[in-house]
């Protein structure tokens, strides 16, 4: 889940950066320790997965309060966010040894017969490292730990500075429950990324904004390290003249303003057919007032946005003129409304970037096919949702616009799903994980070709002859 762009800390405690010397004894403590083959083995991936769900399980409140304390009163949310961790781990410990077995290739049909056999095996990558972002305090840190710790692969945490409960209890209980050589946790601005950049990884794992994604893909490039980007992207969400509409705007205010809006899948805007956008509008004003009440501000199911800055930012976005629900803001207090704009233009400074915000600019469109180029003329999405009950329209638009993944009729609900991938495409983000997926993104895939010992492709070696050249032929049978 990308955060972009990255707003400031909130004003408060500095938390004190993690001394550089005891960072560099840790990424060589760590080196060292996957030199010696320690973390290939089953037996120490199990172990870490299980040191993981035991901190989660018996500090599950702590987490969920932590998490609360630092921007949210949603306590629900923050509640789910440890089951999901959990959750994750369980799969991935119930997973993995499957996960580990080398699979057989096939092989043209002339090694077949002579022997040969054709194996890939999954080889971890070595010390990752991974960079966390404020939106997601558990589950965009401790998701891709467990898929790095199910490949075989020590990490380093390198935590966001934004959250100052949730960075302190983790600091207080990793140490804990995990050897510093498997995971390890570091506290820092933007000093300590760029020092942290500039060591050896073999991997590095990145959710954040777009700009940062560029810093650490030049810095990857210095040791050709291997990476994985998380980042964002203005996710749209079209809804077509026979939409459920009730449906279609409560799912969509939701998606919107749940955590915030500060999930990187939430929809950075709904285009609606001109044709039913009045009722599709007065439909997200009714969702505003069922799942949040009329007073938010005072709600518990609200989240707040993570600092003053932040909402400073989204409310410099708002077009007083176009305000047809909410629009208020308290910075001091880091809350914003829920706040639904119609009718928003493509042009309008609220569709120049990411929101990561509340905020729900609603869009008009006649033409689908012009919608579709439109929509593939902008930076791809990260997330991308359609609303409709004509299949035909539905997989016109999976089929010709591209984004990192999303829903049909839903929101957000795919985030949650072990079994399916996620990631960005383009500007959004490289690579993806999640279950396998992430066992995958985190290993090498070695091939490795079998011969019995007693075994040889003679027409490989010269004199030629063109009964040899005939023979290479049978490279292409399969």
């Amino acid at each position: 889940m990308a955060t972009q762009p990255q707003p400031k800390a909130p004003a408060g405690p500095v938390q004190s950066a993690t001394p550089w010397a005891s960072v560099e004894a840790l990424f060589s403590k760590q080196k060292s320790y996957f030199a010696s083959d320690a973390t290939n083995s089953y037996e120490w991936r199990v172990d870490q997965l299980n040191r993981l769900g035991r901190m989660l399980k018996e500090n599950y409140q702590r987490f969920a309060d932590a998490s609360c304390k630092d921007f949210k009163t949603a306590s629900q949310e923050n509640v789910f966010e440890v089951s999901a961790s959990i959750a994750t781990a369980e799969y991935a410990k119930s997973q993995v040894k499957e996960w580990m077995k080398p699979v057989e290739a096939p092989l043209p049909k002339f090694l077949a017969a002579s022997g040969h056999k054709g194996m890939v095996y999954r080889e971890p990558y070595g010390v990752t490292l991974i960079i966390c972002p404020f939106n997601g305090p558990l589950l965009l840190s401790l998701r891709p730990a467990i898929a790095a710790l199910s490949a075989g692969n020590p990490c380093i945490l390198k935590l966001s500075e934004a959250l100052l409960a949730t960075d302190e209890l983790l600091q207080e209980l990793i140490p804990k429950y995990f050897e510093p050589e498997s995971l390890s946790a570091v506290l820092g601005a933007r000093e300590t990324v760029t020092n942290l950049l500039k060591l050896p990884f073999d991997f590095i794992f990145l959710t954040g904004s777009v700009a940062v994604g560029k810093v650490v893909m030049r810095a990857a490039a210095e040791y050709v390290t291997p990476v994985l980007l998380e980042l964002g992207g203005q996710n749209p969400a079209i809804v077509d003249e026979t939409a459920n509409i009730p449906d279609a705007a409560k799912k969509i205010v939701w998606g919107a303003m749940a955590w915030g809006g500060q999930w990187c899948t939430s929809p950075g805007y709904a285009v609606v057919h001109d044709s039913v956008a009045a009722a599709f509008v007065a439909e997200c004003k009714k969702a505003v007032v069922e799942l949040y009440g009329a007073d938010p501000k005072n709600n518990p199911d609200y989240s707040r946005v993570i600092s003053a800055a932040a909402v400073n930012r989204l409310a410099s976005l708002i077009d007083s003129a176009k305000v047809v629900y909410g629009g208020k803001s308290d910075a001091a207090a880091r809350y914003l409304d829920p706040t639904i704009l119609y009718p928003i233009s493509w042009s309008d400074k609220i569709m120049e970037d990411e929101i990561f915000g509340p905020l729900l600019p609603i869009l008009t469109y006649s033409d689908i096919g012009a919608l579709i180029a439109k929509i593939k003329s902008m930076p791809k999405p990260l997330a991308g949702y359609v609303f409709s009950r004509d299949q035909k329209a539905i997989d016109r638009v999976l089929q010709s616009v591209s984004f990192g993944g999303g829903a049909v009729n839903q929101t957000n609900v795919f985030l949650f799903i072990e079994s399916m991938p996620y990631g960005g495409v383009g500007t959004a983000g490289i690579g993806n994980y999640y279950g396998k997926y992430g066992f995958d993104a985190l290993t090498h895939a070695k091939s490795v070709l079998i011969s019995p010992p007693d075994v040889a492709i003679d027409h490989l070696y010269p004199p030629y002859t063109k009964e040899k050249v005939q023979a290479l032929n049978q490279w292409f049978d399969y």
